[in-house]
């Protein structure tokens, strides 16, 4: 049987009330196969849920007079709880990759980088390629934009530009989206 005490509904931001907690002297009662049985007072409703071994749960508390129904209700918990864990799976938002470089980057280097963007664009992730400038090198910032340009253009067919390339401290940052909508 279910320990007395206050759950708050996920969907609902109500709290349900179980057994005991139930504050109306008369519910509308709803039977296990979900048949209408009528208007009991709280005490017969409860004599009738404990019979079958079950807890009389209100579904509906702004009703007159609130609805109650009779359930195994520590399975209805933990099916809610399947339920938001299974919809918590799908939703991933938008996950952000950084890639970084610097703008003396060699040819081959550059070649792996344009290749991991072009992965995790694929996989539909969201990418920011941040171009990082040390000491000095904040005077070739022009150097820097031509790499980043030149990695969009290397992955246009695959991803677009979110952001386009700007200075954020000492580092370029560009953001870029796939365009294709895959879902993970």
């Amino acid at each position: 049987m279910y320990n007395v005490r206050e759950e708050v509904c996920i969907k609902r931001e109500i709290k349900i009330r179980v057994n005991e907690e139930i504050r109306a002297n008369q519910v509308r009662l709803v039977d296990v196969e979900g048949k209408h049985r009528g208007i009991f007072t709280k005490e017969e409703a409860l004599k009738i849920a404990r019979e079958k071994k079950m807890d009389l749960v209100e579904v509906a508390p702004e009703a007159n007079p609130p609805v109650c129904r009779i359930m195994d209700y520590e399975k209805f918990r933990y099916e809610q709880e399947k339920q938001k864990k299974k919809s918590k799976k799908k939703q991933t938002g938008n996950v952000l990759k950084e890639i970084r470089l610097r703008y003396t980057i060699g040819e081959h280097d550059f070649k792996v980088k344009v290749r991991n963007i072009c992965k995790f664009l694929e996989e539909g992730y969201h990418v920011k390629v941040s171009l990082e400038f040390r000491g000095r090198e904040m005077i070739y910032r022009n150097r820097g934009r031509k790499i980043l340009e030149r990695v969009i253009e290397e992955v246009q067919e695959i991803g677009k530009v979110e952001v386009p390339p700007r200075m954020n401290g000492r580092n370029m940052e560009l953001y870029l989206v796939s365009r294709r909508n895959k879902a993970r």
